[in-house]
This record gives C-alpha cells, sequence and structure tokens, in this order.
C-alpha cells in the first residue's frame, strides 16, 4: 500500500506539523479563560447599533475601570473581560439599549483547581490508553510487544491534540480567543474518536497477524489498512460534516467548540491512518520484513 511504502514521508509531515504546534504554544502561550484563570467575563449585545471601541474604553476609563479588556464579538456585541466586575459595573455597561448575552464569573482558587483537574483528567485517560490496548493486544506480542501498540495509539494522540491546541494558541494572540472548559470537553472527545479509529486498525492488524494472512508484518499492516482505509474515511468524514454545519450554522457560543472537534478529528483521520499503523512497523525494526 502507498501508506506503507512512504510512510517514512507521512511520518515526517506529522513530526513538523506537531512541531510547529508545540512552536506556536511556546511562542504565544495560551490566553486561559475565566474557567482556568478566575475572573467575570460579560457580553452585551446591542441590537441597534454597537458604539466605537475608543467610546467603550472612554466610558470604562470614566468609571474608574480601566482594567477591563475589550473586545469585539460577532457582529453586534461586546465581550468584557475583567478580576472582577460589580453590580454597579455592570449596570453601568449595560444600560437601557444592550442584551447581555452572558456572564459568568470564577473564583481564581476554582480556576486552578480545575486547571488541575484538567491535566490529570488528560494523563489519566492516556494511562488507560495504554493500559486498555496492551491487554487487548496481549497475544500478538510479536514482532512488536503489545504495549507497543499502546505507545503508538499515545503517540498519535499526542499529534490529534497538539495540533488543535497549537491552532487556538495562535488564535488567542491574533482575535483573543480563549482555552475555556469547552475546550478542555472538546479534547476529550477528539481522544476518544481518534482512538476509536486506531484500535479499528490496530484490531484488523491482530486478525491478520493471527491467521497469517500476509507474509511480512509489513505486508500484514499493509492489507489490514487497506480492509478498513475506506470505513474510516467515511465516518469521519460523516462526523466531520455534522460538526462544519454546527460551526457556520450554529450559535457563537459553540463555533471554538466546533473549530476544536473539526481541527482535531481531521488531526485523528491523519494520525489513525498515516500514523499509528507506520509506527508499529518503525517499532518492529528488522522484525517487520
Amino acid at each position: 500500500m502507498v501508506i506503507i511504502k512512504y510512510r517514512s514521508i507521512f511520518l515526517s509531515i506529522a513530526a513538523l506539523m506537531v512541531l510547529v504546534s508545540w512552536g506556536a504554544i511556546a511562542y504565544y502561550g495560551l490566553n486561559l479563560g475565566i474557567d482556568f484563570t478566575g475572573g467575570a467575563i460579560l457580553e452585551l449585545e446591542y441590537p441597534a447599533a454597537r458604539p466605537n471601541l475608543e467610546i467603550v474604553q472612554a466610558e470604562l476609563v470614566k468609571l474608574g475601570r480601566s482594567d477591563v479588556l475589550v473586545q469585539p464579538i460577532g457582529e453586534k456585541g461586546y465581550l468584557f473581560r475583567a478580576k472582577e466586575l460589580s453590580d454597579t459595573d455592570r449596570t453601568a455597561l449595560t444600560g437601557n439599549s444592550t442584551v447581555i448575552k452572558r456572564f459568568d464569573a470564577i473564583g481564581p482558587t476554582i480556576g486552578r483547581e480545575l486547571a488541575n483537574k484538567a491535566l490529570i483528567a488528560i494523563a489519566l485517560v492516556l494511562l488507560l490508553i495504554i493500559a486498555y490496548i496492551a491487554l487487548a493486544f496481549r497475544k500478538v506480542s510479536k514482532p512488536v510487544a503489545s504495549w507497543k501498540y499502546g505507545l503508538a495509539a499515545i503517540i498519535a494522540l499526542a499529534h490529534d491534540i497538539s495540533i488543535p491546541t497549537g491552532l487556538f494558541a495562535y488564535l488567542g494572540y491574533a482575535r483573543g480567543t480563549e482555552i475555556n472548559a469547552l475546550f478542555l470537553t472538546a479534547l476529550l472527545a477528539i481522544l476518544g474518536l481518534s482512538v476509536s479509529d486506531t484500535i479499528v486498525v490496530f484490531d484488523r492488524v491482530r486478525e491478520n497477524l493471527q491467521r497469517r494472512a500476509a507474509n511480512t508484518f509489513v505486508d500484514t499492516v499493509g492489507l489490514s489498512l487497506n480492509q478498513v482505509f475506506t470505513r474510516s474515511i467515511n465516518i469521519s468524514l460523516t462526523t466531520l460534516i455534522a460538526l462544519t454545519s454546527v460551526y457556520f450554522f450554529g450559535g457563537e457560543s459553540t463555533r471554538d467548540f466546533a473549530l476544536t472537534l473539526i481541527v482535531g478529528m481531521t488531526a485523528g483521520i491523519y494520525s489513525s491512518i498515516f500514523i499509528a499503523s507506520p509506527l508499529l512497523i518503525l517499532f518492529a525494526g528488522k522484525k517487520s520484513s
């Protein structure tokens, strides 16, 4: 199969994409939302006409709240972000001609606790994936040890969540997009969907190894990819079409969530086919031929 023949190229592309994503995260940093840092956020919509940003900022200065960050959102709204917004501040900002679309306030202690639990959740998911795959593939330990199937899946998953995280690091710099609890939910969904596709491929490799369907491990992996390629692409594309509809026609609050899933699932399609299985051949070394 072409994928197996040119596996070095596909793995190099994946490595480059991950390095670019990590570079974006290191250079731009992550614009953490109040879910993780604590603070208050107020979204207002102006049904008639949105005032100029300079006018809004001047009003904040008059209120003695020059610390409040103001960001245009949508066509008619503004997003106000600060460590604290009192009832007096909100009353002065809203007025009679605005609609409050959202107001959230989270303490810094809760934000830090949520951030820590988020990291623990992702780490726990990855450990459980390794354990499950190692157990499921314990009977096909040649020419690749069963735990290496789990390692290949984890490397593929790291690729899948690095790319959307790198994109959002850039979007946070370019347009103030935040990393919030909904973004974390999307990452966990990406992990689940992507590993499911990877396990389908690995399971077919296991079946073909047990049936001795090919002479070499390279041929076995290639045959397995041929057997599941169309199915994986069709299922993934169906999901992407639905997510794209949510992105373009859904509400503003779900747009970033949908974008995270679209980018992560696209990366997942690539990793389950072009990364995970070629890694098995790489791990097998000379035993694969």
